[in-house]
């Protein structure tokens, strides 16, 4: 049907793949974010599958045990970079704006090129499957496993390269935010009367904008490596590839909070308006959340116990470790606080958002066991890691997330996600889940290691393991239930209305979904819920003259009057993206080398040029363009 339709409205098709290619509009990049990081997420769901039945029964041999490291590898980087992430950048980038009462982001076209960059980021990481294999050293790329001498193909160089890509994306997205958040705020929307979502935003953003940094130093090394003979990470040369752990980790667990604190953001929103009642301790939460965002730099050695570092740096990051429990721990109370005594309405979202309330305390704990240096000995690289990070990062990040695309999936298209399938979703994954993972605490405090593709009959994991797998495919029938909701919603969902679930933030004020300029007329805020004081004026009072400057959801749009400037279509973000990704590709095939070995690849240099010139005259074009179309 859909060849039939473009085949009879042609010029209609391309016009609209065209708009999508050059626009700027928050809303839509969100939507590219969330569609394009959801197919990754089935991607790196499906190298998990691989990975479960290979090690359903012991002593198989369905993967071969090199496709086996390819797929726990690659599996870890896209859940992380190319899912989670983007996922949650597909929340900020269509409800930020909305939620702060501002027509779009700071800068409209960096935010394009950030999702183009993160798009090439993520196919070049995934071509080096048909290009002589993929990483193959785990997500965290380990030195020496990532020297020439052991890993002398290209499934390294496409890992580091394809990761500076997605930094760049990340980095200007950060920024963007930052800025949008501090400077387009509606009168009267105070620090302390920004949603808390806005807050755990912009605590990630200013996370992202000073981790990706470090990680970027260090796989400039690693590349300068592998590719010139350099010797940041050499033990033969006399370096220390404990460098590397360092370097990674330093970043690696404020990509842990970059990760969760959205998703923290999501929930601390959905409650209040599930409960009917407002949040338990709102500056509380906001606080816990900025303290877990600064001592996220002072525990990222915890991952380190093992390596010889000595008590005195164990018994440190021990103490830290611990003590970034205690803003968690108040979030949760908070949360909980919010609950009680609430008249509570169990929709899906609120479903969801319970759900991640109690994995998240689950993952908690068994983080606090970690946080132990000889208990975390006897755990390290042990599948009951795997149990932990998974209840925090699936439990956690991937339950908020669609507790999220249920609440506010109204907002973006008008339609309502139908409740029945979603509950059925919700419970088929929360059972999923906990079949899939809670056995994994047994068989890893039962020795069972991970990044192993298999495993004698007689070490009793066996049961464990089938159940495990049979867990695995809950999940995939609770993924696939999603997806039919979510296309059948799409096209015949009940129609949703401005403010379906009664809201109460300024995202609801506007139409569902919003035009293309958000609002009208800039709102005034008055308050921290001025848009339920609004309308619930017997339940707090109104000040003179409205809470927050809107009207009524349902007259909102009955004719604004001030200048509206909204920003140019461009190409230019797109072709700057493709530049960088021609450069890319260059730079991992720049030289060819053995140990001990390099020459230059003119091929690979050509390429360099070819896309290094191409972004700069496309940046060019992008400079000369102007920034705003003529008034609406």
């Amino acid at each position: 049907m859909a060849t039939a339709a473009i085949a009879r409205h042609p010029a209609a098709f391309w016009d609209r793949v065209w708009m999508w290619l050059t626009t700027v509009d928050h809303k839509r990049i969100g939507a590219l974010y969330g569609v394009t990081a959801f197919l990754f997420f089935l991607l790196g769901g499906t190298e998990a599958l691989f990975m479960r039945l290979q090690l359903m029964r012991p002593e198989q041999n369905m993967v071969p045990p090199e496709t086996f490291n390819q797929l726990f590898s690659m599996h870890g980087t896209t859940m992380i970079f190319l899912a989670i992430m983007p996922l949650s950048a597909a929340f900020f980038n269509l409800i930020i704006p909305l939620q702060i009462g501002a027509r779009d982001v700071a800068f409209p076209r960096l935010n394009a090129f950030s999702y183009w960059t993160f798009l090439a980021g993520g196919i070049m990481l995934n071509t080096s499957w048909f290009l002589g294999g993929a990483l193959n050293a785990g997500w965290f790329a380990y030195s020496p496993l990532t020297g020439l001498t052991f890993n002398p193909g290209h499934g390294v160089d496409f890992w580091a390269i394809s990761l500076i890509l997605l930094g760049i994306a990340s980095t200007a997205a950060g920024l963007n935010f930052v800025v949008t958040i501090v400077n387009m705020r509606a009168p009267g929307m105070t620090l302390t009367r920004m949603p808390v979502f806005v807050w755990m935003t912009l605590v990630v953003s200013f996370l992202i904008v000073t981790a990706f940094p470090v990680i970027t130093v260090a796989l400039i090394e690693l590349a300068f490596d592998r590719a010139f003979g350099f010797n940041f990470f050499s033990v033969t040369a006399g370096s220390n590839p404990i460098l590397w752990q360092h370097l990674f980790w330093v970043f690696g667990h404020p990509e842990v909070y970059i990760l969760i604190l959205p998703a923290m953001g999501i929930v601390s929103e959905i409650l209040p308006t599930f409960a009917r009642k407002p949040l338990f301790g709102y500056m509380f939460i906001v606080f816990s959340g900025i303290s877990i965002g600064v001592m996220g730099w002072m525990v990222w050695a915890h991952h380190m116990f093992t390596v010889g570092m000595g008590p005195v740096a164990n018994t440190m990051f021990t103490l830290t470790t611990i003590t970034i429990a205690v803003p968690t721990g108040v979030k949760i109370f908070n949360w909980i606080g919010t609950l009680w005594g609430g008249s509570i309405e169990y929709k899906t979202a609120m479903l969801f958002a319970v759900g991640f309330i109690a994995m998240f305390i689950i993952g908690g704990l068994s983080g606090l066991m970690h946080a132990v240096s000889p208990s975390d000995a006897q755990q390290q690289d042990t599948y009951f890691i795997v149990a932990h990070i998974h209840y925090v990062l699936f439990g956690g990040s991937i339950l908020g997330i669609f507790a999220g695309i249920y609440y506010w999936f109204p907002k973006a298209t008008g339609r309502l996600l139908g409740e029945g399938l979603g509950k059925i979703h919700f419970w088929l994954t929360f059972v999923g889940f906990n079949v899939t993972f809670m056995p994994m605490h047994f068989v890893g405090l039962n020795g069972m290691p991970r990044r192993q593709s298999t495993y004698a009959a007689d070490m009793g994991w066996n049961l464990w393991n089938m159940v495990e797998t049979i867990g695995a495919f809950i999940l995939l029938a609770s993924l696939l239930v999603f997806l039919y909701n979510f296309f059948r919603s799409g096209r015949k969902g009940e129609q949703a209305g401005a403010d379906p679930w009664d809201a109460r933030t300024l995202e609801w004020a506007i139409p569902s979904p919003p035009p293309e300029h958000n609002f009208d007329t800039i709102p005034q805020v008055h308050g921290r819920d001025a848009f339920w004081e609004q309308k619930h004026p017997h339940a707090a009072p109104v000040p003179a003259g409205g809470a927050n400057g809107q009207l009524h959801p349902a007259e909102h749009q009955g004719g604004g009057h001030e200048p509206i400037h909204m920003p140019n279509p461009s190409y230019w973000p797109l072709l700057v993206s493709v530049g960088l990704g021609i450069a890319g590709y260059g730079l991992i095939y720049i030289t060819h080398r053995a140990p001990g070995a390099f020459s230059l690849n003119w091929g690979g240099l050509a390429a360099i040029v070819v896309g290094v010139t191409f972004a700069a005259i496309s940046t060019f074009g992008w400079y000369k363009q102007p920034a705003a179309g003529p008034e609406h």
